[in-house]
């Protein structure tokens, strides 16, 4: 099967669900495993949940790991720019080749599961096919990032060596619960016996619903917050040092990113690498040195210009107020245009609202996307000008961006945000027509 043909018919799964109203949610996708050899048992892994940060969390274990010289498979989702994002080994994509002839090979495993279970879903069959890529290179270790909530996802068939909950807060209501509780008590279902569960939940209640679960199954919890101490050290327009100090070591990190938000990350991210065995856990130096050269693009990521541009997915409220206060602490005394789109389903009221106190100007626009439609620009306009701020609606993105810019003066900030979809749209707007300008 060529890319194109497996890019068409993952589009046509796009609506392709399973309810989760039904107990057996999960078993479309072990069968689907059983049917492909099972290979998500064939390599240690580490299974990453949570509301916010749980992609950066992964890929600064999985980089990590990488220096530690372990061959390191990293899944996480969305992606960016390509499909076969979600598939990487020491940082490089599953080739386009490979994708269409590996979607191609597992069509005999779907025809098999789905009388009886349906096709499995787009997300299924993107996560079959990171399980059954790194098998066959035969990883070392894998990190793998859970979709939607943590019992119920499709990622919850592993048996890692350890689990990582990052934070709950707010996001999927309509599927996860509408209270900070139900959310964790969803999340902490990938809490397994004997496996460690490492969490930085913020919220007392959701710390209190993931402690209980994790005691319910015998699962050790290990508190980030109360074990890791993060020392400040400096910030810059390219990135940041800081110290982390656990009961095994003292680190001193400097990381590529903005946003004090990844400093909680890092954290995060040490302790649960602290709990893997000798045979992968990475020593101090391979954590700073994997660190050091973390790359996350679309995370609070700065391209200095006139005026400076930063692109950053914010789609729900955790995230947006997130990055209204990291924007606030790296940019001081500057101003900000936010060029946004916002899913439909998503809490645009509570997302536009975080960015009201930077005082900025806001332009709102769209995106196309199959099965995930976007609110109506003139709809967030007026969110945005109740809550007392201006903003105008310019349905094509690039058009609200290039006006956004032209509008703005030298010194300020560009801020493209909201929706995967419309940071990857603009994003690689931006790298090919002027990023790749060196007179910017």
């Amino acid at each position: 099967m060529t890319f194109q043909s497996a890019q068409g018919y993952l589009l046509g799964l796009i609506n392709e669900n399973a309810s989760r109203r039904m107990p057996n949610r999960l078993d479309r996708i072990r069968a689907f495993l059983d049917a492909l050899g099972n290979p998500q048992d064939r390599y240690p892994t580490i299974h990453v949940a949570g509301t916010s940060g749980k992609g950066s969390t992964a890929t600064m274990m999985a980089t990590a790991l990488e220096a530690a010289g372990k061959r390191t498979g990293l899944h996480t989702k969305p992606h960016l720019s390509s499909v076969t994002e979600r598939a990487r080994i020491d940082g490089i994509a599953i080739g386009e080749h490979a994708f269409g002839d590996l979607i191609g090979e597992m069509m005999e495993a779907v025809e098999r599961v789905s009388f009886e279970h349906g096709r499995p879903t787009y997300y299924e069959t993107l996560l079959a096919l990171a399980f059954v890529w790194f098998a066959r290179e035969n990883v070392d270790v894998a990190v793998i990032e859970a979709g939607v909530g943590g019992k119920l996802d499709g990622t919850n068939v592993l048996r890692p060596r350890v689990a990582v909950i990052t934070n709950v807060a707010l996001d999927h209501t309509e599927i996860l619960g509408d209270t900070v509780e139900k959310i964790a008590a969803d999340k902490a279902g990938i809490a397994k016996p004997g496996i460690p569960l490492v969490s930085f939940a913020r919220d007392p209640g959701a710390r209190h619903v993931i402690e209980e679960a994790c005691a319910a199954v015998g699962a050790p919890f290990v508190s980030v917050a109360d074990t890791a101490t993060i020392e400040p050290r400096r910030g810059e327009l390219y990135g940041q040092s800081f110290g982390v100090v656990t009961p095994d070591d003292r680190y001193e990190i400097s990381l590529p990113v903005l946003g004090d938000f990844q400093q909680e990350n890092a954290a995060t991210a040490i302790r649960a690498l602290e709990q893997l065995g000798p045979d992968l856990r990475p020593t101090r130096e391979q954590i700073e040195a994997g660190f050091a050269r973390t790359v996350i693009p679309g995370r609070m990521e700065f391209f200095p210009s006139h005026p400076g541009v930063v692109f950053d997915v914010a789609h729900n409220p955790d995230k947006s107020a997130h990055l209204a206060h990291a924007l606030a602490e790296t940019f001081p005394g500057r101003r900000f245009t936010f060029v946004m789109a916002i899913g439909e389903s998503k809490d645009a009221q509570h997302v536009i609202e975080a960015f009201i106190p930077l005082h900025g100007t806001f332009v709102f626009t769209s995106f196309e996307a199959a099965g995930r439609p976007a609110s109506r620009p003139q709809r967030l306009a007026s969110i945005a000008e109740g809550l007392g701020a201006w903003g105008r609606a310019i349905y094509d993105p690039v058009e609200a961006f290039s006006v956004a810019r032209r509008n703005a003066d030298a010194d300020e900030i560009v801020v493209v945000t909201g929706s995967t979809f419309v940071v990857a749209e603009l994003r690689a707007w931006w790298m090919a027509n002027v990023q790749s300008n060196s007179n910017v």
